[in-house]
């Protein structure tokens, strides 16, 4: 969010004095632009949450789109912990 701000209006002030007065540090901006350009700088628990994104919403839509985030994990939880048993 503040990146897209800073986006907005970098061409007005310039990057280092809006960071300057939001909590963010310049490198910090130039790094997640780096990121959005090059997706392989991401970090590895971006890929992960990228790679359980559908099931999370399977999950999630099964039960009526009614859980929250503690319920959704908990199932998660219990398909993962029910097929590793069924593997043994």
């Amino acid at each position: 969010m503040m990146v897209r701000y800073i986006d907005d209006h970098k061409n007005r002030f310039g990057v280092e004095p809006i960071c300057h007065v939001l909590p963010i540090a310049p490198s910090t901006y130039y790094e997640q632009k780096a990121r959005d350009r090059d997706p392989g700088r991401r970090p590895a628990r971006y890929h992960q949450d990228e790679a359980l994104k559908p099931e999370i919403t399977r999950v999630w839509r099964e039960n009526f789109e009614v859980y929250g985030a503690r319920k959704v994990r908990k199932q998660l939880m219990y398909y993962q912990n029910r097929d590793q048993a069924m593997a043994a």
